[in-house]
């Protein structure tokens, strides 16, 4: 039976439910205090112009006749006018401290529950595929979800504080008269930013794209330029980047024209306005309900109540990028109860690893790479996956590590950490790239490993030692160093079960036969489950277990003619 699919619209709120629970979640208290500083800043303006109006009418008509001149109150007035004045300044320092501070404190806790969410198994296997352009994302997403508070959330509430406000002090003067401009001021203020933000969203989501696309092409142009000259690609390459940036200019061109058309909308709006109150509190003046102070009071009022609907301006222009990062990101959002768990947990401690009917499927794939495997390891036993290139030894090593999760089966195990075919170094310093698996280690702890891993001489010739600082992907060491370097770094990690996919793989001879010497030399009680075709690397096991289409086919035990056999049968160094 097929799924109904979702509106459109439920799926929006949805989404936008996903983000926004998390987003008020992580500083609530902050987050509300600065809408509150925000709704008082323009409420005290409003005050503020307001007083000052009626303040000087009043002043300018009792100075007309002398009794009135000698009588008249001008302590208290101009005391609350300094009063809003100082609370006004206080509330505006208080509100952009507050919010901005708030609004960077959640994003810096989002981006780190996203990157955690790319640490998951499948979601970490896909950033692995394209991972520039996904980082590029992850961190320009988290960035728009700044206009969703401090563009979007907050004026809003700033601006049906200035139109309660408004309504409520004309509504003193007349209750029509109040409650028309209130909703006036909220259907007119509201309604011209969803307009804007609904014309702005295909403009937004096109600069969004062609920001990705420009960035991404020029990287290419950039880093790949020997290449593309070889190939004779590097005038496509080049268009490739114009053509992005022509993109970009027309979605840039679309968002002003919408600015230049929301400032129109507003200054029209607020000009209308000003004509109605004018209007209707001159003839309120003429039936004498009200003095001439009032009527300037209510102008200044309604002047200065449009100024906050206008600041929703730029977050209505903001929203289409919003809104494609909260369509982004909510999939990642989602509560941990909706997503798959793997079944894997701690083995006891006589056997580190237990495997039942595991059965593990690509996506994108039906054919699965490993089917109704079982598997049992003692602890502290060493075996060896052999078999041919796709049988799945990389994938079973990667289910039982928990970076694939299987569609069926169990997998327990003790803790464990898997060394890959592929030595991941980054541009930091030996000693950073070495505290990724102990981030406490002292440098006496840290040399030690690379001693134990025949590297400490090398780190010590150099004038930097351990804060020499490499290239991208480790450039700087020589592959048997990098290797050398990952052995370290698998020793300062204190976990009982090693996962070693092919440790040797594209070493010279000498170089592999070191490395494997010290891997079992270092290795101690621990549990060796290492993935290989190369005889030199199966010899370190005792059991031979060979695979074949995703399925054991054979157990083989040293000592036997049959362990011998497929022994001589790897490749041979």
């Amino acid at each position: 039976m097929s799924k109904t699919p979702v509106p459109r619209a439920a799926a929006n709120w949805r989404d936008l439910r996903l983000v926004l629970c998390p987003f008020l979640a992580e500083q609530p208290r902050p987050l509300l205090l600065g809408g509150l500083l925000a709704a008082i800043t323009v409420l005290a303006g409003m005050a503020l112009l307001g007083l000052s109006g009626w303040f000087i009418t009043a002043t300018a008509l009792a100075g007309l006749h002398a009794a009135t001149a000698f009588t008249f109150d001008v302590f208290m007035p101009s005391a609350g006018i300094r009063l809003l004045a100082l609370g006004r300044t206080a509330s505006r320092y208080g509100e952009r401290l507050v919010t901005h501070d708030a609004t960077f404190s959640v994003l810096a806790a989002l981006r780190v529950r996203l990157f955690r969410g790319w640490a998951q198994a499948e979601a970490a296997r896909a950033l692995l595929k394209r991972p520039a352009r996904l980082l590029f994302r992850l961190t320009s997403d988290i960035d728009a979800l700044e206009s969703l508070y401090l563009r979007l959330l907050v004026p809003a509430a700033a601006a049906l504080g200035a139109a309660l406000l408004a309504g409520t002090v004309l509504g003193f003067m007349h209750v029509a008269m109040g409650l028309v401009l209130m909703l006036w001021l909220v259907i007119a203020g509201w309604g011209i930013a969803f307009i804007v933000a609904r014309r702005a969203r295909r403009p937004a989501v096109r600069r969004a794209h062609a920001i990705e696309a420009l960035r991404a092409r020029a990287v290419d142009l950039v880093a790949g330029q020997t290449d593309l000259v070889m190939a004779g690609r590097i005038d496509a390459q080049r268009d490739a980047v114009m053509n992005a940036d022509m993109h970009l200019a027309k979605a840039d061109l679309a968002l002003n024209k919408l600015e230049a058309a929301a400032g129109i909308a507003y200054g029209s709006a607020g000009s209308l306005t000003l004509v109605g109150v004018l209007l209707a509190v001159g003839l309120l003046v003429g039936e004498g309900v009200i003095g001439a102070p009032a009527a300037a009071l209510a102008l200044l009022v309604a002047l200065t109540a449009t100024e906050p609907f206008a600041a929703l301006r730029r977050g209505a222009l903001d929203a289409g990028r919003t809104w494609l990062a909260v369509r982004r990101l909510a999939p990642r959002m989602a509560p941990a109860a909706d997503e798959p768990t793997p079944a894997m947990d701690a083995s006891d401690g006589a056997t580190a690893l237990q495997l039942d009917g595991i059965t593990v499927i690509h996506d994108g794939s039906r054919m699965p790479v490993l089917r109704d495997l079982s598997l049992t390891l003692n602890a502290g036993e060493r075996v060896a996956l052999i078999g041919a290139s796709g049988a799945g030894k990389s994938t079973l090593l990667a289910a039982i590590a928990g970076e694939i999760t299987p569609r069926s089966g169990t997998v327990h195990s003790q803790p464990a950490c898997l060394l890959t075919q592929r030595t991941e170094l980054f541009q930091d310093s030996l000693r950073d790239n070495l505290r990724l698996a102990a981030p406490e280690a002292t440098d006496e702890q840290l040399h030690a490993a690379l001693h134990a891993a025949g590297l400490e001489g090398d780190v010590r010739a150099l004038t930097l030692g351990l804060g020499t600082r490499l290239g991208e992907g480790g450039l700087g060491l020589s592959g048997g160093q990098s290797r050398r370097l990952a052995l370290a770094r698998l020793l300062l990690r204190p976990v009982p079960l090693w996962l070693l996919d092919e440790p040797t793989e594209a070493l010279d001879a000498a170089v592999a036969h070191d490395v494997l010497q010290r891997l079992a030399q270092h290795a101690g009680g621990r549990t060796l489950l290492i993935a290989t075709h190369l005889r030199r690397e199966a010899g370190l096991a005792d059991r031979l277990l060979c695979m074949k289409q995703g399925r054991v086919v054979a157990d083989l035990r040293r000592g036997s003619e049959a362990f011998d056999a497929a022994l001589r049968s790897l490749r041979p160094d």
